[in-house]
């Protein structure tokens, strides 16, 4: 990828998580989680306009219904192929569920990209490059959290604590 695209990537995916942590605290809480276009220090690196700001909400309140009913269907959906799955169902029914899932799934990220890109196109070529950076510094501020490790693929370790070859 260009740098460019690349940064426009990265970005998008800021966008998205910020965006997806106020979905979650909206529907768990009635609150409206994290409005990055509201928080001062955010307003003030990209120098955003109380008119841009005003329309940035608007735009996240005008998707937002649409987005928590999604992630509530979402998550029942996904809850039913947890039970399909537990009661070892038979493979159509999987995957019919799976098919569900996944329309679902596509539905809410596409209505979250338009969201974003809505978003990104209220914001001056400068401040989506500050924007950029911006979010790189949030990325070093708060590092994922690594997932689960690696299998052991030594084999388990003998009686004094040595890796046994794998069987």
């Amino acid at each position: 990828m260009r740098p460019n695209v690349l940064g426009g990537a990265l970005a998008a995916f800021f966008l998205v998580a910020l965006v997806g942590l106020a979905v979650a605290n909206t529907a768990q809480n009635g609150q409206t989680g994290f409005p990055w276009w509201k928080d001062p220090k955010v307003v003030q690196e990209l120098n955003l306009t109380a008119d841009q700001s005003t329309r940035i909400d608007a735009v996240f309140r005008g998707v937002f219904p649409q987005l928590s009913q999604s992630k509530e269907e979402l998550d029942r959906q996904e809850a039913e192929l947890s039970r399909l799955l537990g009661i070892n169902a038979d493979e159509a029914t999987v995957l019919r569920q799976v098919d569900k899932v996944e329309v679902v799934r596509g539905s809410l990220n596409k209505s979250r990209t338009l969201m974003l890109l809505h978003m990104r196109q209220i914001l001056t070529p400068k401040q989506n490059v500050k924007f950029n950076a911006v979010f790189e510094q949030y990325r070093r501020d708060n590092p994922r959290q690594p997932g689960p490790p690696p299998p052991d693929t030594k084999g388990p370790p003998d009686p004094k604590g040595r890796q046994q070859p794998a069987r």
